[in-house]
C-alpha cells in the first residue's frame, strides 16, 4: 500500500443534559463514553470529565477536544462536541437569560395587593404585588435569572394568573359584597 497519509479522526457529537441549578453556578459532571475499536471491534468505555460553564445557554455546543474519533497516520483525534439540553424545571421557563413562572393569585391578593413568597433559583424572594394587578400582567425580578456570559444576570418575570376560589365562604362573600 501507499504511504498513509495522516488524517485528522472525525469529530463525534452527543448531547448533555443540564440543570438551569448547573447554568447558575456552573459543575464539573463525568460523563461516560463508549467507543468502538474500528480495528479490532471491540467496546472500550471511557469516563470524561466536562465542564459545564456558568451561564451556558440551550443548543450551545461544549468541545471535548481530542475526544473525538482517532486519527489515522498519525493524525490527530477530532473532538467531541455536546449539545446542552435544559432538564425542565417545575417552576420555570427559560427565554434567553430570563425565568419565567406562573403566579397564581386570589382575587383579592389582585385586587388589595399582597406581598408573597416566589421560588428563585436561590431559594424565596419577597414580592410586592401592587393592588389592581390584572391577569397576565408580568412582574420582574431583576437579576433573578440565569447568569450571561457577559457577568449580567437574565431577570425573573412573573406571569400572574387569577385563581377563582371553588367556592366562598359566608365571611369571603360578605367581604366581596361590601
Amino acid at each position: 500500500g501507499g504511504a498513509e497519509f495522516p488524517q485528522r479522526g472525525q469529530d463525534v457529537e452527543g448531547d448533555i443534559l443540564v440543570t438551569l441549578d448547573e447554568v447558575l453556578h456552573g459543575a464539573i459532571r463525568e460523563i461516560r463514553l463508549q467507543r468502538t475499536d474500528p480495528h479490532h471491534g471491540k467496546s472500550t468505555t471511557q469516563t470524561l470529565r466536562v465542564k459545564i460553564p456558568v451561564g451556558v445557554r440551550e443548543g450551545q455546543r461544549i468541545r471535548l477536544t481530542g475526544n473525538g474519533q482517532e486519527g489515522s497516520g498519525g493524525g490527530e483525534a477530532g473532538h467531541l462536541y455536546l449539545r446542552v439540553t435544559f432538564a425542565k424545571h417545575p417552576d420555570f421557563r427559560v427565554r434567553g437569560a430570563n425565568l419565567y413562572y406562573d403566579l397564581e393569585l386570589s382575587p383579592w391578593e389582585a385586587a388589595l395587593g399582597a406581598t408573597i413568597q416566589i421560588p428563585t433559583l436561590e431559594g424565596k424572594a419577597s414580592f410586592k404585588i401592587p393592588p389592581c394587578t390584572a391577569a397576565e400582567r408580568e412582574c420582574r425580578l431583576r437579576g433573578k435569572g440565569l447568569p450571561s456570559s457577559d457577568d449580567t444576570h437574565g431577570d425573573l418575570h412573573a406571569v400572574v394568573s387569577i385563581q377563582m376560589p371553588p367556592q366562598l365562604t359566608p365571611e369571603e362573600k360578605a367581604l366581596w359584597e361590601q
